[in-house]
């Protein structure tokens, strides 16, 4: 990972500002961080969309962590299966992440952060919500995305 300055609330700005635009949460998230993963903003659009909605819109674990968690492969890299050292970083930062949003937003599963029915209970599609004013009313993502950016950006800063 190379270094880089982090403006936490540039990075939490940027964030929202990807998510208001229409990307699902764990785009949002890990486009804020295009330097910190090495890639163009349209390719990590590419490689986070089916993480988004719990992962495919099924609400399991929340986009915005499933976000955090690709941006621990690129701070804490563990691409050599026979490195059990760095595997254990890379998990400990994922577990790091995931605790600190827990504990910032009660939990780490969408449909539960959402107050839906599980899965098998709803008679949801894997169609998207269209973007409205309505939907950003009624729906909390926007602060989830602020709150996952600022883990990440807080850890980067202070990391230094």
């Amino acid at each position: 990972m190379q270094t880089v300055n982090i403006n936490i609330e540039e990075r939490v700005e940027r964030a929202r500002g990807y998510f208001t635009a229409g990307y699902n949460c764990a785009q949002a998230v890990v486009m804020a961080f295009d330097d910190i993963m090495g890639q163009n903003p349209e390719a990590l659009a590419r490689l986070a969309a089916p993480f988004g909605g719990g992962m495919g819109r099924m609400r399991e674990v929340c986009g915005t962590v499933s976000g955090m968690a690709m941006l621990a492969g690129a701070i804490s890299p563990s691409a050599d299966p026979k490195n059990l050292e760095e595997r254990k970083e890379n998990y400990a930062l994922v577990q790091r992440f995931a605790e600190s949003f827990r504990a910032e937003n009660g939990d780490i599963v969408c449909r539960r952060l959402l107050g839906l029915e599980p899965m098998t209970e709803r008679k949801e599609t894997a169609m998207p919500s269209a973007r409205t004013a309505e939907y950003y009313k009624k729906r909390p993502c926007a602060e989830y995305v602020a709150s996952a950016a600022r883990i990440v950006a807080t850890y980067l800063a202070e990391k230094k």
